[in-house]
């Protein structure tokens, strides 16, 4: 943590030029002047304490200007640490982007993705079932007894009392109920009385609604229904005929009950291979890559290309390469010379100093030099980033995505995880910001000596008090002798006589 304190205000009084006046004062207060105490005695406070507030002063500055300056070095490196991390820990260079020709098809990709094009072929996506009930009177009153409500595998039970055992009721049961399975009820208003929708709220053919009703009523027990899975279908030439479909959710032929929208498991086809998902969203069908699937994409064949991600590799480079330059633009307003500037003001906060030469020599020799030996070494040159004669990096656009592009071998050497530059570099930083690491270490010792500084300024402030007073008492005192005395001389003019005058004991004799 890093703290300042404030400065003491003081101003710098000539100790002869205070005595002067006292002298003055004294005179003055002699020959029946009035003496102005306060001023008199903050003069001379002031001339004694002047060189140690003066002291306490300048060092007071010169820490807060050293404090902020290393505040705004550990900032910049810290920032710089943070554009390093997906360089060395191999994140950005095993990267890849998953791309499809046509629509509904999306993709993204995660460890494990490798190179390839493969051809898709949606026959149809997941859907989650929804069934509707027969018409009911909206207000009549259903009867009493218990609902089980089962989906996915999980049910729950709901009483159905004579508060509750309306359509409208028991739709809000199961939708208030703390343990519902994952289904919706809606009540929809026809011209033939209301119904009593249930929509799953998961897809896939294993999430169809069973109701168990028990019930003493008939017209509860109309909400009895069970759902099973068909494989066949109407042919659409011929209604009085079947043929082969998809599998779906049907239900039970009571009547009761009608299914506006079959639940069932996304169908389709990688590279000729036939799959099927519960849910839109498909995870390692492809290895490291995840798909994701909407109604646009069926009966659209289209290919997915899975390939390296140029462009975040590009990015990442190039937020080191401008996290680099912003430290070696903050070091060098920190150590510069302007020999324009007043004395006392020319020199940077940190300049000559040791920790600031340690981190700048360790970063600039890590960035100079190469990675490997012999012919295998790649430097930053390799992918078309130079080494300019302030210290910061120049990036040549067109050399770095052809490097990225047609020789990620160079690229992958450079920014190993263990010898690469990225890795290297984030090796001395954490060595620099680490608790107990050299910029710790100053930012430790700095405020010590604020702590310092300031209770040095509380017991000068303390004696200045006691000084002060001390002097008010003397000063005052004399004043009040030099009164008396002015009266007593008075007095003795009077009586014997002054100038032009003879007083009233002159001649008595």
């Amino acid at each position: 943590m890093m703290t300042t304190v404030t400065s003491t205000s003081g101003s710098t009084v000539d100790p002869n030029s205070a005595v002067q006046q006292a002298a003055q004062s004294i005179i003055s207060g002699s020959t029946n002047s009035s003496m102005d105490v306060n001023s008199l005695v903050s003069a001379i406070v002031n001339a004694k304490v002047a060189g140690q507030t003066d002291t306490l002063n300048a060092k007071l500055n010169s820490d807060n200007t050293q404090l902020t300056a290393v505040g705004s070095l550990k900032s910049v490196l810290s920032l710089l640490q943070s554009s390093l991390k997906s360089l060395y820990d191999g994140t950005t260079l095993s990267a890849f982007t998953a791309t499809a020709d046509g629509k509904g098809v999306t993709a993204t990709t995660a460890a494990g993705a490798v190179a390839g094009s493969y051809a898709v072929n949606v026959t149809n996506i997941a859907t989650s079932q929804s069934i509707t009930s027969g018409a009911f009177n909206a207000t009549d009153k259903l009867g009493t007894g218990t609902m089980k409500l089962s989906v996915g595998g999980k049910d729950m039970t709901i009483n159905i009392t004579d508060g509750n055992n309306t359509l409208s009721g028991i739709a809000s049961a199961i939708n208030s109920a703390p343990d519902n399975p994952g289904v919706t009820a809606a009540i929809v208003n026809g011209k033939d009385g209301a119904h009593l929708v249930l929509r799953s709220s998961s897809t896939g053919l294993a999430n169809g609604i069973d109701i168990d009703v028990t019930s003493s009523d008939a017209a509860l027990n109309k909400l009895d229904v069970t759902s099973s899975t068909s494989t066949t279908g109407p042919d659409p030439d011929d209604p009085t005929k079947t043929i082969t479909v998809p599998e779906h959710t049907v239900v039970d032929g009571s009547g009761n009950w009608t299914q506006s929208v079959a639940g069932q498991d996304a169908l389709f086809t990688i590279a000729g291979t036939e799959v099927t998902s519960a849910s839109n969203t498909v995870k390692d069908a492809i290895s490291g890559v995840t798909l994701t699937l909407t109604s646009e994409s069926v009966g659209d064949p289209q290919t997915l290309t899975i390939g390296q991600d140029t462009d975040g590799q590009k990015t990442a480079i190039e937020a080191f390469v401008t996290a680099y330059n912003n430290y070696v633009s903050t070091a060098s307003s920190l150590t510069t010379f302007d020999a324009t500037q007043a004395k006392g003001s020319q020199g940077g906060a940190l300049l000559g100093d040791s920790m600031m030469n340690t981190i700048k020599n360790t970063l600039a020799t890590i960035i100079s030099k190469g990675v490997g030996t012999g012919k295998d070494q790649v430097n930053l040159a390799s992918i078309g980033i130079t080494l300019q004669p302030d210290g910061t990096l120049k990036t040549d656009e067109d050399a770095l995505t052809a490097a990225i592009s047609s020789n990620s071998g160079t690229v992958a050497s450079l920014f190993n995880s263990v010898t690469g530059v990225a890795a290297t570099l984030n090796n001395s930083l954490s060595s620099f910001l680490s608790t107990g690491g050299i910029i710790d270490t100053r930012t430790t010792a700095l405020n010590a000596d604020l702590k310092s500084i300031a209770d040095q300024q509380t017991q000068l402030a303390a004696y200045t008090a006691d000084l002060t007073t001390s002097y008010n008492q003397q000063f005052t005192a004399l004043n009040t002798l030099m009164s008396q005395m002015a009266n007593q001389s008075n007095y003795l003019t009077q009586l014997f006589g002054g100038t032009n005058s003879a007083g009233a004991l002159a001649t008595n004799k």
